[in-house]
C-alpha cells in the first residue's frame, strides 16, 4: 500500500512526510504543507510502533488460559493497536509443566493461523517457574509450581513453543541457575533476572554467566530489604544488565522511577506493561492463568485481600506518558524505551525506528505537553492503516 503520512518526529520536531511503499518506509522528507497527505497533520507526532516485551493478556483475554483460541489472540492483537502496540511478547507465567506447554502450543498455533498476530509476534516471554519460592519475591506466582531451573524441562517447553521462547525470567538464587543461564545464553535466549531473593554476589555471577536484563526491576521483591547490600542496587549498578520498568504509578512511586532511570540510563531501559487480561477493561476480578486478580477503582491490580501486585492494567502509551511525568526524561527518550530499545535488545533490525527501509509499523499521536498525556490518533502496521481514532 502506498501512503503519505505527516507529523513531527521527536528527534528534531521537524514536520515530515513519510512515504510507505511495499510495507516499508521508502522516503522521509520535510513536509510540503501546501499539499495534502493521506494521514496525519502538522500538529501531530510520529513514532515507531510500540514494542511490549511483557504482555500476559489484554481486553479480557489471557495468554495463560489453556482454553484460549486463535480468534481471541487475533482479537487481542487488534485491541492493542488502539494503544500503539504493534509488536509484543506473549508472556506465560508460573504454572504446571503441562499447563505451560498447552499455552505455548496455543500461541504458536495462532501465529501460524493469524497474519495479524504473526506480524506482531516477536517471541514468547517465559516468566517462571524458575523463580524465588519466597513470599514477596514470588509475587503472584503460585508457590506449588515454583521449581529450580531444569534444562531438560525447558527444552520440552521450547519444543512446544517451536523454538520461540526468546526471553526467560528466572532467579539466580538456585544452585542450578548459573549452568542454566550459560546454556540459555549460548542458545541465543535473553535471560532476565526477576522475582528474586538472590544475594548481590549471585546477581553478579548471573550477569557474568550471560544474564542480560532485569525483569520489572524494583518489583517481585521483598517489602523490606537490607538498606545497602541488596539485589536491587546490584542490578541497577551492573552495566551489563538492561532493565524493564512498569511505569503505572502502582508498581514504582514516581520518585523511584526517576532515580531508577537516572541510574540505569535511558540506553539500557525498557518500558513494559506486564498487562493482564484486565487491561482495557473496567475494575473487577479477572484471571491470570489459574490465579484470581482484582483491579481496583484506582487501576491497581493485586491478589484479592493482599498487598501483592499481580500484573497491571497499563496501556503502553500511558507508560510512555508516565515516564515523562514521573521523571526528567524527555518524550523522545520515553519513546525510545518503548521502541528502539526493545528492538535492539531483541535484535529486530527493521523495527523500532522511523528510518528508510524500516517496516512501516508506526503510531500517530497527539501529545498534551501540559498534562503529559498521549492520545493515539492512528496506528499503521506493515504499511496498512489498522486503527484510526475518528
Amino acid at each position: 500500500m502506498n501512503m503519505k503520512i505527516r507529523g513531527s518526529i521527536q528527534t528534531n520536531s521537524e514536520v515530515v512526510e513519510l512515504t510507505i511503499d511495499d510495507n516499508r518506509i521508502s522516503t522521509i522528507a520535510a513536509a510540503n504543507l501546501s499539499q495534502g497527505c493521506d494521514l496525519g497533520d502538522s500538529h501531530l507526532r510520529l513514532a515507531a510502533g510500540f514494542i511490549d516485551l511483557q504482555l500476559n493478556g489484554y481486553g479480557g483475554i489471557d495468554f495463560n488460559d489453556t482454553a484460549i483460541t486463535t480468534e481471541q489472540i487475533d482479537d487481542l492483537t487488534r485491541r492493542l493497536w488502539r494503544t500503539g502496540v504493534t509488536s509484543f511478547c506473549p508472556t506465560i507465567v508460573t504454572e504446571s509443566a503441562e499447563h505451560i506447554s498447552t499455552c505455548l502450543a496455543k500461541i504458536i498455533r495462532a501465529a501460524e493461523a493469524s497474519p495479524e498476530f504473526a506480524h506482531a509476534f516477536i517471541g514468547i516471554h517465559l516468566e517462571g517457574p524458575f523463580i524465588s519460592p519466597e513470599d514477596g519475591p514470588r509475587g503472584a506466582h503460585p508457590r506449588q509450581h515454583v521449581c529450580p531451573p531444569n534444562w531438560d524441562q525447558f527444552q520440552r517447553w521450547q519444543e512446544a513453543a517451536g523454538g520461540q521462547i526468546r526471553l526467560l525470567t528466572l532467579s539466580p538464587e538456585w544452585p542450578e541457575s548459573l549452568d542454566f543461564i550459560e546454556r540459555a545464553a549460548a542458545a541465543g535466549i535473553i535471560v532476565a533476572i526477576g522475582h528474586t531473593a538472590a544475594s548481590p554476589q549471585q546477581i553478579a555471577d548471573a550477569a557474568s554467566a550471560g544474564a542480560r536484563m532485569s525483569t520489572h526491576l524494583g518489583n517481585g521483591s521483598h517489602a523490606k530489604i537490607d538498606r545497602h547490600p541488596n539485589y536491587i542496587w546490584e542490578q541497577l549498578a551492573n552495566d551489563d544488565l538492561w532493565a524493564s520498568f512498569i511505569v503505572d504509578g502502582h508498581h514504582l512511586p514516581p520518585s523511584v522511577v526517576k532515580c531508577f532511570l537516572r541510574s540505569k540510563g535511558i540506553a539500557r531501559s525498557v518500558l513494559v506493561t506486564d498487562a493482564i487480561a484486565a487491561a482495557g477493561c473496567p475494575p473487577g476480578r479477572y484471571k491470570l492463568g489459574n490465579v484470581e486478580a482484582e483491579v481496583t477503582e484506582s487501576g491497581r491490580v493485586c491478589l484479592p485481600g493482599t498487598p501483592y501486585l499481580a500484573g497491571s492494567a497499563l496501556d503502553m502509551h500511558d507508560a510512555v506518558a508516565n515516564a515523562v511525568k514521573f521523571s526528567d526524561v524527555t518524550l523522545p527518550e520515553a519513546l525510545r524505551m518503548a521502541t528502539a530499545n526493545p528492538a535492539k535488545l531483541f535484535g529486530l533490525q527493521d523495527r523500532g525506528k522511523l528510518e528508510i527501509g524500516q517496516c512501516a509499523d508506526l503510531v500517530l499521536f497527539d501529545w498534551d505537553d501540559a498534562r503529559n498525556k498521549i492520545e493515539i490518533v492512528a496506528t499503521v502496521v506493515g504499511g496498512n492503516l489498522v486503527f484510526e481514532n475518528s
